[in-house]
């Protein structure tokens, strides 16, 4: 009887920690759902436009490069642009510390939207929405 009151109790303490771990795993997984972190250059100073009610956004794009070499040495750089909003507080704070070439770390969410233009073509945009982001406080020189 002791045995069975001790098994009992094992799997109990062990089906608990499965328990403990899968909402760990959920949790972790919920935190990290449609989340973007890169690091790269500005392209450009950001566009701030302020609404009339109050709210301001700001627009950039970051370059992120990959390099790799052949097998004959020769090495080719990869650049990919990436379109991003800002809005709020961390409009304004890009506003005010985000200048063309600086090296940027951020973090946002992906957004896809589309509309048609005046003349009925239909375009798409991938965007990433700003959450945080930290200025590199070395200055690159290219």
């Amino acid at each position: 009887m002791f045995i069975n009151r001790l098994v009992f109790a094992a799997h109990c303490t062990f089906a608990s920690s499965k328990l403990i771990i899968h909402n760990l795993i959920l949790t972790s997984m919920t935190t990290l759902r449609n989340r973007v972190q890169l690091v790269g250059n500005l392209g450009m100073n950001p566009e701030i436009v302020n609404f009339e009610s109050g709210k301001k956004v700001a627009k950039f794009t970051v370059a992120t490069n990959e390099s790799f070499s052949d097998g004959k040495g020769k090495v080719t750089t990869n650049t990919q642009w990436h379109n991003v909003v800002a809005w709020g507080k961390q409009a304004e704070i890009a506003e005010k510390h985000l200048t063309k070439g600086k090296e940027v770390a951020l973090e946002g969410r992906l957004t896809y939207r589309q509309y048609e233009d005046k003349n009925k073509v239909s375009h798409h945009i991938t965007e990433i929405v700003l959450n945080n982001f930290i200025v590199s406080p070395v200055e690159h020189k290219n």
